[in-house]
């Protein structure tokens, strides 16, 4: 099961109270104040791990709490503070304060780890009031409760390539025949139900990461089919991939299928629908009609796009594919970094 958006009730500890004792000792006929000082609450943190894929353990887990620190004793004895505990995310989580909207962190990069609660100060022990004209105080002061706050926490996947299209357009198809992963591959829409991510390995030992993302059909932005919702997770890629189905099968003008799904990304996000892209004729082996595919190509052309022709089953175009991807991506950040 993929989980990407889950809330989550964090609550600090609370500091220990402040003691308030004298000492009683043999010989020690005016023993003074003897209260401690409580401890501290533990912290909660939130750490990005690797590890992690998605935010799953905090749907059935969603409430954490660090320990409260200790109460104050006698003979000075301060109380232990308390142990703060560790959460860990996937990168490229979003954690944000449910209550106003404000944006605490976003993990994009694996070992990031910052505060989202707070434990409270322990409280003062009695010993603390004593003065010179004040020698047997009996003030004494209640820890600070901890932080206590709703996070809402959005995973955004970090993928290179985000491939978008109609239900079956063939993205799981392409993504399994690019990478190692193994998408489920069915004859129906809506085969794909949640993102999938898959490694392309090049061969001077360079690779990017692919994103397959669940079909789009028109009206997606109002909820129809799967909707918008795993849209958010092409969101950080530096390339789109159209893939449009030229095939006769489908009984769709491609030209069509292709606007129907720029115009479910503009509704989503315009930066989404201007990010760099490419576009990709599939299923070529079962194209009859070149005037399809001829039409998709001016569109393309017309839009100033590169235009790739491939078929997943007989392996025509990927190894082009593969390398203009990786053409756009790697060689891309390699300049950007110089």
């Amino acid at each position: 099961m993929f989980i990407d958006e889950v809330k989550i009730r964090l609550k600090a500890g609370d500091g220990g109270n402040g003691c308030m004792a004298f000492r009683r000792e043999k010989y020690v006929p005016k023993g003074g104040p003897s209260g401690g000082d409580g401890g501290r609450g533990g912290d909660i943190y939130m750490t990005a791990t690797g590890h992690q894929n998605t935010l799953l353990h905090f749907r059935f887990n969603p409430e954490h709490t660090a320990q409260r620190g200790r109460h104050g004793e006698g003979s000075n004895c301060k109380g232990a503070e308390g142990h703060s505990i560790e959460l860990e995310v996937p990168v490229g989580t979003i954690a944000y304060d449910d209550e106003t909207g404000e944006l605490i962190h976003d993990f994009t990069h694996a070992g990031e780890r910052i505060m989202v609660a707070r434990g409270g100060r322990g409280g003062k022990g009695n010993a603390r009031f004593a003065t010179a004209t004040h020698q047997a105080p009996t003030e004494h002061t209640p820890g600070s409760p901890g932080q206590q706050r709703t996070l809402r926490l959005e995973l955004k996947l970090l993928a290179d390539v985000g491939l978008v299209g109609f239900p079956n357009a063939g993205k799981s198809t392409l993504i399994s025949r690019l990478s190692a992963a193994r998408p489920k591959i069915a004859d129906y829409p809506f085969t794909t139900l949640e993102p999938q991510l898959g490694v392309v390995q090049m061969d001077d030992l360079r690779s990017f990461v692919i994103a397959d993302i669940p079909g789009l059909i028109e009206g997606a932005h109002l909820g129809h089919g799967l909707g918008i919702q795993f849209l958010r997770h092409i969101e950080r890629t530096r390339l789109l991939a159209h893939l449009v189905d030229v095939s006769d099968a489908t009984g769709r003008d491609p030209v069509h299928d292709f606007e129907t799904v720029m115009a479910e990304l503009a509704s989503f996000s315009e930066d989404l629908a201007h990010k760099p892209m490419i576009v990709v004729a599939t299923k070529m082996d079962a194209a009859q009609d070149p005037a399809r595919v001829e039409s998709l190509r001016n569109l393309a052309r017309e839009r100033g796009l590169d235009f790739y022709e491939i078929s997943s089953v007989t392996g025509k175009g990927l190894a082009d594919l593969r390398h203009a991807m990786a053409e756009r991506i790697l060689v891309g950040a390699s300049e950007s970094s110089t």
